[in-house]
């Protein structure tokens, strides 16, 4: 592995966008996550759509040229710290790159920025059955709710 770095996403940058699409829209292929492609409507509308969103912070890791990782987040808010959060919504490693640290380096770049900016937390949640992510949120730091005590489930109500 030669030297990957981390850097945030410029939603006006074309090369960022493209990047941010196609890893996306290999994430989404895998059949822990989706098994089929983004939807082309997503893929044309994403970008202007995540520019939009007042709460959109996304870090991509390249090597060279090459984007091989990125980490979507959005800024959230504790009422009950009264300070900002960051949740990481997506979080994705090119398969050739996995195992190599750029997971780290992605949640690392997260956890800094939280921190520059007076963050109380960083949350994400894991689909079942995605062992590998969730044992690297653990070496990472991050606490796992057990059975019986507080800990949050994700509930969805699909609209569209």
């Amino acid at each position: 592995m030669a030297n990957p770095i981390v850097i945030e996403a410029d939603l006006a940058n074309a090369s960022h966008g493209r990047a941010i699409i196609d890893l996306l829209d290999e994430y989404a292929q895998e059949a822990i996550i989706d098994g089929r492609p983004l939807d082309s409507a997503v893929r044309d509308s994403l970008i202007d759509r995540l520019r939009d969103h007042p709460t959109t912070c996304i870090f991509l890791a390249k090597e060279g040229d090459t984007f091989i990782g990125l980490a979507v987040c959005f800024r959230g808010f504790s009422t009950f710290r009264a300070r900002p959060l960051m949740n990481i919504h997506d979080i994705a490693v090119t398969p050739a790159w996995r195992g190599k640290g750029i997971g780290r380096l992605l949640m690392q770049a997260v956890e800094d920025h939280a921190r520059t900016h007076g963050f109380c937390s960083i949350t994400l949640e894991v689909k079942d059955g995605n062992e590998p992510a969730r044992q690297a949120y653990l070496r990472f730091g991050f606490e796992e709710g057990k059975p019986g005590d507080d800990a949050t489930r994700f509930f969805t109500k699909r609209l569209v």
